[in-house]
């Protein structure tokens, strides 16, 4: 600290001549000149440092204003995603259930059809084979009447002679009559 005082007081005794020169204590003027330049610096850059950082507060505080902006609006979507999302949800398993309830209800009435084919089916088949065995049954009919005239033809006519032709044309003939008269 001696130095430095020395230094004061070597300044006072300068001459006033003007002369310029040198001071070699290089200790007493870096403190001098690191004084001057603090001061300096204090005096004139106090309000440049305080516009900085006033600046540099507000673009933080914006920045933090924006950001919870965005999170509150993130917050926002992020809600509104999961409502349509439970409703997308909800849908789906209300179409699962619809679905599942739609395909018993068709499964049921492919059944009940298939089922109401078959009868008809089998209705359809027990009345074609009575068709065709009442079918078979006249054709049997027709050609046993046709075989028993043929054979009664037969028979009458290898018995019948003119005489008997005659008895039986005249009691037909009797007969046919006496059906008249009870008409009448």
């Amino acid at each position: 600290m001696k130095n430095v005082t020395d230094s004061f007081v070597s300044l006072g005794h300068w001459p006033s001549a003007g002369s310029f020169g040198f001071n070699t204590d290089i200790l007493a003027t870096n403190l001098i000149n690191l004084s001057v330049v603090i001061g300096v610096l204090i005096f004139f850059g106090k309000g440049v440092l305080s516009d900085l950082l006033d600046n540099r507060k507000q673009r933080i505080l914006n920045t933090i204003r924006n950001s919870e902006e965005l999170r509150e609006g993130a917050i926002e979507q992020l809600e509104k995603a999961g409502a349509r999302f439970r409703k997308v949800e909800m849908e789906a398993n209300e179409f699962r259930v619809n679905g599942y309830s739609e395909i018993e209800r068709e499964k049921l009435n492919l059944i009940n059809s298939t089922y109401n084919t078959l009868e008809q089916l089998e209705n359809y088949k027990n009345e074609t084979i009575q068709f065709e065995q009442q079918r078979a049954i006249n054709q049997v009919r027709q050609r046993v009447f046709q075989q028993a005239l043929q054979g009664a033809l037969g028979t009458m006519n290898s018995c019948l002679n003119n005489e008997l032709h005659l008895r039986t044309i005249s009691v037909n003939i009797d007969m046919l009559g006496a059906m008249k008269e009870i008409t009448d």
